[in-house]
C-alpha cells in the first residue's frame, strides 16, 4: 500500500497552479455524450482518479476520449455500444446516476450500478430518481442496479426539497433533450453549474439561469458537438490558501479566481489572514496572529462545505476559540479524530452552532465543532477517510513538528491533481513511501 511520508514544521513558500475542477470536468464528460459528434475540453484535469474512472465509464459505453499534453480533451460518442454501466462501477463514484438522461434519450433504457462516493453523511440520490420519473423515466431498483426505459422523456415543474447540486446536474442534463419545458425550483446555482450550462448552451440547449434558485430549460431535438475551457478548481485553490496561511507563509495561487471565492476571500480576512488580487492568481499570506472566527456552510453563495476541512485545520493556528457549522452534509468532520491525535484541540457537538437552525438539529450527528487554538501539531501515523479530509492531513502534516505517515492516500489522488509536486513545489518534505 502506498502512503505519503511528510516532516513539516516548515512555512509553505512559492507559487502553485490550481488545476481545472474537479466537480466539472466529470460532468461535462457526461453532457457531451447527449451528442453524436466530438467535445473539446480545454484545461481538463487528466491526471484525477475522479476524471480516469469517468473516462472509463463512458469509454465502456462507447465513447473514445483522447487528451493531449497541453490539457486538452476530446470526447466522441457517434453511438453507445450498450445501455449498462458495468457492475464494477458500482459504489466508485456518482457518475453513473447522471448517465441515466443521456442513455434514456439515445437508447431507450439504462442499467447503472447504485453511486458512490466519499462517506460524509447521507447523499441519498431520491431527488434524482424522483424527478426522472416526473420527467418520463420508468425506474426500478433491483439490487445493486438502477433499471430505467422511457417512451420519451419530457418537461415537468420540479421542486427540490434542498438545492442539491447533483440531482440539479442530473435534471439540466436530461431536460436539454427532452421535450416541453422544465422549471427548477431551488436549483443549486453553484459556478460549476453555471459552467455546466454555458456548456450545453454551445451545444445548442436553451436554459435561462432565473431569479430565485429557478432553472428554465427549454428541450431541444438535437445537440451538437462543442468547446469549453475548464475553469479553476476553487476548492483547490481555498485549500492551498488555508495551507499557506495556517503555515505562516507566502504562497501565489495561479488562476485562482475571485469571483468564485468571495465568501471565501471575506471570511479568511476576517480571520486576520491577507491576499492580493494580481494578475493571474492571487497571493496568500500570514500577516500577524489569525483570529478566531464562527463560520456556517451553506450552498452557493454561502461558504462551500468543501473548504471547510483546510478552514478547520487553518483555525487550530488562531488565536482563541472558533466555531464551525456544517449544514451542507450531517457526517462531515470524521476527520477530526485524527487531526486530536496530531494534538489539535476540537471538540464535536450534535447541535447547531454559531448560526441558525439546520435540517440536522434534531439528529445525533455531530455537525457542529468549536476549535481552540492555537494548537501544536505533532507527526503521527493517520489515514484518510475521504477526499477533502485527504488535503488537511497533508497540510497538518507539513504543519506539525515531525514526521506523519499518512495512508489512504488514492482519496487524495482522486480530487488533487500532482498534488505530491505541487506541495513540495512549495517547501513541503514529502516522498511516497510502500508500507
Amino acid at each position: 500500500m502506498e502512503a505519503f511520508r511528510i516532516t513539516g514544521g516548515k512555512p509553505l513558500h512559492g507559487k502553485v497552479r490550481v488545476s481545472g475542477t474537479k466537480n466539472l470536468i466529470s460532468k461535462l464528460m457526461v453532457a457531451s455524450t447527449l451528442s453524436e459528434s466530438e467535445s473539446v475540453f480545454t484545461n481538463a484535469p487528466f491526471h484525477l482518479g475522479e476524471t480516469e474512472i469517468t473516462h472509463e465509464i463512458i469509454h465502456s459505453l462507447g465513447a473514445t476520449v483522447k487528451e493531449s499534453e497541453d490539457g486538452t480533451m476530446l470526447v466522441h460518442t457517434p453511438k453507445f455500444s450498450t445501455s449498462k454501466v458495468p457492475e464494477h462501477f458500482a459504489m466508485l463514484n456518482r457518475i453513473p446516476i447522471l448517465l441515466i438522461g443521456p442513455l434514456l434519450h439515445r437508447t431507450g433504457k439504462a442499467d447503472v450500478p447504485l453511486p458512490g462516493g466519499d462517506k460524509i453523511g447521507a447523499r441519498p440520490v431520491d431527488f434524482h430518481i424522483e424527478a426522472l420519473k416526473k420527467m418520463g423515466a420508468h425506474v426500478e431498483l433491483k439490487g445493486h442496479f438502477y433499471h430505467c426505459v422511457t417512451d420519451g422523456l419530457r418537461g415537468q415543474h420540479i421542486v427540490l426539497p434542498f438545492p442539491s447540486v447533483g440531482a440539479t446536474e442530473n435534471i439540466i442534463i436530461t431536460a436539454a433533450l427532452a421535450s416541453g419545458t422544465t422549471i427548477i425550483e431551488n436549483a443549486a446555482v453553484e459556478p460549476e453549474i453555471t459552467e455546466l450550462v454555458k456548456y450545453l448552451q454551445k451545444m445548442g440547449a436553451i436554459i435561462e439561469l432565473d431569479t430565485n434558485r429557478r432553472i428554465v430549460i427549454e428541450g431541444v431535438s438535437a445537440l451538437h458537438g462543442a468547446e469549453h475551457h475548464v475553469i479553476p478548481d476553487r476548492i483547490e485553490a481555498a485549500s492551498f490558501a488555508c495551507a499557506a496561511v495556517a503555515s505562516k507563509g507566502d504562497v501565489f495561487i495561479e488562476e485562482a479566481d475571485q469571483s468564485a471565492m468571495l465568501t471565501f476571500l471575506n471570511t479568511m480576512r476576517r480571520a486576520g489572514a491577507d491576499f492580493d488580487i494580481l494578475d493571474g492568481g492571487i497571493r496568500f499570506y500570514y500577516k500577524g496572529k489569525l483570529h478566531a472566527a464562527a463560520i456556517e456552510t451553506d450552498v452557493h453563495p454561502g461558504f462551500m462545505t468543501d473548504w471547510q476541512q483546510p478552514w478547520v485545520l487553518m483555525m487550530t493556528q488562531a488565536e482563541g476559540l472558533s466555531v464551525v457549522h456544517e449544514t451542507v452534509y450531517e457526517n462531515r468532520f470524521g476527520y477530526v479524530k485524527e487531526l486530536q491525535k496530531m494534538g489539535a484541540h476540537i471538540e464535536l457537538y450534535n447541535s447547531c452552532l454559531g448560526g441558525s437552525e439546520c435540517r440536522f438539529s434534531t439528529l445525533a450527528n455531530p455537525h457542529s465543532a468549536v476549535i481552540f487554538g492555537p494548537s501544536k501539531l505533532k507527526g503521527a501515523n493517520i489515514e484518510i477517510p475521504d477526499l477533502r479530509a485527504g488535503f488537511v492531513y497533508l497540510i497538518a502534516a507539513a504543519l506539525a513538528q515531525g514526521e506523519s505517515t499518512i495512508t489512504g492516500i488514492h482519496h487524495v489522488l482522486r480530487g488533487y491533481e500532482h498534488i505530491e509536486q505541487k506541495l513540495r513545489g512549495l517547501g513541503v518534505e514529502i516522498e511516497r513511501i510502500e508500507v
